[in-house]
Parts: C-alpha cells; structure tokens; sequence
C-alpha cells in the first residue's frame, strides 16, 4: 500500500526544499511550509498535520511555553477496493527550550483537543448539496 505522507514546518523547522510551498501563518512572521503533493489522500493528511502545528503554536502560547519551530509528519494509507482510510498517524518535532517533560504535557493536550483529528476520528457524513 501507498503511504500519503505530508510535512508541515514553520519557524526554525520549516521545510527548505525549493518544492515546498509557504503560505502566512498566524502564529510566526514567516509563514508555515507546506512539502506534499495535491491528492485528495494527501490534502486529507494535510488538514490533521496543519491543524496540530497550529494547535501546538496556540496551546504553547495558553501554557507561555517558548516554541522556536515545529514540524509535523502525517502519513497513512487507503484500502484501493474501497479508498477507506487505513487510518493516519502524525509526529511532532519540537525546537524549544521547554523542558522534555513540558513539551510532552504540551504534545499530549494537543493530541486531545486538535479539532481536525478530532473529527477524523469521530467519522462524519460527507454529501454532495
């Protein structure tokens, strides 16, 4: 099987290969990269690996917790008879100063509350209008 991987950086851990595509950022002043290619599988992956990095920037922020860079990595595959997914699994990689128990208090809350993931897992309806 295929695996539909994804990587999402910013700050200090943004990605530097030429292909990659910036985009602005909220949470620093030189933008989120985006390294993958545009599939539906992909984008998928995409939206749980860009909403943790996001996550991560604003639960750092409520617990004043320093972040210097993150860098996300979403993968996954589909079953090709019916294009379920087999499920997705992301990895975290912080630059900070925080101390590694911090940063794992910080990585568990946002596995908890990331709302992409979130409803990926929980499975909902999509119909066309």
């Amino acid at each position: 099987m295929d695996q539909f991987e994804v990587t999402v950086g910013a700050g200090s851990l943004r990605h530097t290969d030429p292909a990659a595509t910036a985009f602005p950022h909220r949470w620093t002043p030189e933008g989120v990269t985006v390294h993958t290619d545009f599939t539906g599988a992909h984008l998928l992956h995409l939206a749980a690996a860009g909403c943790v990095l996001n996550d991560v920037y604003r639960e750092a922020a409520a617990l004043s917790l320093p972040i210097e860079g993150v860098r996300v990595r979403a993968s996954g595959s589909f079953d090709t008879t019916t294009w379920a997914s087999t499920g997705i699994t992301y990895t975290v990689d912080l630059d900070s100063p925080a101390s590694p128990a911090e940063q794992a208090r910080l990585l568990d809350i946002v596995d908890d509350v990331a709302e992409i993931p979130r409803a990926i897992r929980a499975g909902a309806p999509v119909r066309r209008h």
